[in-house]
């Protein structure tokens, strides 16, 4: 799901990578596609800024420092700013009064590394996203007690999905997506008794009120464990803290209080720009499609937004839309029509998603890619595939929405998409085989039976869809569930 569109990891890569095999696979790719030449390390981007001659040559000069202080000043025709937006910790010290008289240690979770120095102590974390869940889980194997902090609560989503399979890949179909756009409060609900069927997330002092499709959830296998175990406690917001003593919003207090890690996000800031440059608009940068500043088709933002998924398709969509524009192959629209699409969709971003002011950016996953991809002239042409090849097509339509499908035609096309799409499945099972496990032969021909009963009935789901929504209207706004359909008919009639 986090795959470059036209490299598959090594399929005996584990689906969740560690971090030494993502640099692994990053490297790969790199080496793949001669890279390194084009790349300088250990270089700190000092200023980017117009030539004099702007107006006409459209030109940038960017000025780099090296580790020995060496500077230098280059000129380019275009400039992507692909720094992201966890560029500065946030630390909000004015809100947790007495905090300048703690008597412990605090530090923001950017600094954090390991457990190393928690054991034996009483530590609170600040903040509920996925690096004050991580670290809460981490410091409570060491520590003597962990209190985690929280304002609003979050939905706790595993990374083992059904099955036992990678649960970004579960839901996370084209089908999937239009079943949501066209039941939103029925998936929403389903969805979150779902989540509470793992655990009640009420009971664990979790519940948060925002829906589960409004905010990004915090992705952690090991935190419901730690709960239930009392190796971390659920409290309230901080209202003050007083020596050693942190005091919460419930009237609970907790004496002799180590450590506060403050996971309390991030700033953005493009220091390097001259001041203005980039515009904010209420909850976000004022940016089109979140990649151009209205009126500057040589500056591209690439990788400032976040979604439901991994980011890496988005970006890669964006740098390959931004380097057609650079080139003239594609034009944008007046600078006044770019305004007044910024205007619409953060209109609707602010009514679709609950807005953070360091959460600015969160876009519908596939919706987003595809409406790039239809710019680019890569989007899949669905009714094409069913036509021509219903096993891509149906992979394409009811499978997981891998960055494979974007390379299928147009700009771009790779050969290796169709057996990527065709294969993908096989290489997600790949990595568990390090022992067969044998299936009893009368489990496997019920198994069978099974298979061919729900694929029938999904077949019949699908038809019933058809009907409610035309299938031109389908076909053109395609999402998805129906994973399991997808599956089982993969795996019964072996579509190729």
């Amino acid at each position: 799901m986090m795959s470059y569109s036209d490299f598959p990891p090594p399929a005996h890569l584990p689906n969740n990578m560690h971090h030494s095999q993502l640099l692994i696979y990053l490297r790969l790719y790199a080496e793949t596609f001669d890279l390194f030449k084009h790349i300088v390390f250990q270089t700190t981007v000092v200023s980017v800024r117009q030539r004099p001659d702007f107006p006409v040559s459209g030109q940038w000069e960017v000025e780099t420092e090296r580790t020995e202080g060496q500077r230098e000043t280059q000129v380019f025709d275009a400039v992507m700013v692909c720094t992201g937006h966890f560029t500065q910790p946030h630390l909000p010290l004015n809100d947790f009064p007495g905090i300048e008289e703690f008597e412990g240690r605090y530090l923001h979770s950017w600094e954090y590394r390991s457990a190393e120095g928690l054991q034996g102590k009483r530590v609170v974390v600040v903040g509920i996203g996925n690096s004050g869940g991580d670290i809460a889980v981490d410091a409570s194997r060491v520590a003597e007690q962990v209190y985690l902090s929280t304002r609003k609560g979050a939905w706790v989503v595993s990374r083992v999905g059904a099955g036992g399979l990678p649960g970004d890949l579960v839901g996370a179909s084209r089908l999937d997506k239009l079943l949501q756009k066209l039941f939103p409060s029925w998936i929403t609900r389903m969805m979150e008794n779902n989540l509470n069927q793992s655990f009640d997330h009420r009971l664990y002092g979790l519940q948060p009120k925002h829906g589960f499709f409004a905010q990004i959830p915090v992705v952690n296998d090991d935190l419901p464990g730690r709960i239930i175990s009392g190796r971390v406690l659920i409290k309230p917001n901080i209202r003050e803290i007083r020596g050693s003593s942190v005091a919460f919003e419930d009237g609970s207090v907790v004496d002799k209080v180590d450590v506060v890690v403050f996971a309390t996000g991030y700033n953005y800031d493009f220091p390097f720009l001259p001041s203005g440059l980039l515009a904010n608009s209420n909850h976000r940068l004022s940016l089109y499609r979140h990649v151009f500043p209205p009126g500057l088709a040589r500056l591209a933002v690439v990788g400032f937004i976040c979604n439901l998924g991994a980011i890496n398709p988005l970006a890669e969509m964006q740098a390959r839309w931004a380097t057609r524009v650079f080139k003239g192959l594609l034009t944008l629209p007046s600078e006044e029509a770019m305004l007044q699409d910024i205007k619409r969709d953060t209109s609707t971003l602010q009514n679709r998603f609950a807005c953070l002011e360091r959460h600015p950016l969160q876009v519908d996953h596939i919706p987003y890619l595809d409406s790039m991809a239809e710019e680019l002239g890569v989007r899949p042409n669905l009714l094409g595939l069913l036509l021509r090849e219903p096993g891509v097509g149906l992979r394409v339509l009811l499978g997981p929405c891998t960055p494979y499908q974007y390379r299928l035609r147009g700009p771009g096309q790779w050969d290796g998409a169709r057996q990527a799409i065709l294969t993908q499945w096989e290489r997600v099972a790949q990595p568990f085989r390090t022992r067969i496990a044998a299936q009893p032969e009368s489990k496997t021909r019920a198994s069978c039976s099974l298979r061919l009963t729900l694929t029938l009935s999904g077949a019949v789901l699908l038809l019933t869809l058809y009907t409610r929504h035309s299938l031109s209207s389908l076909l053109s706004h395609p999402t998805g569930l129906l994973y399991k359909m997808y599956s089982l008919s993969e795996t019964m009639w072996g579509w190729k």
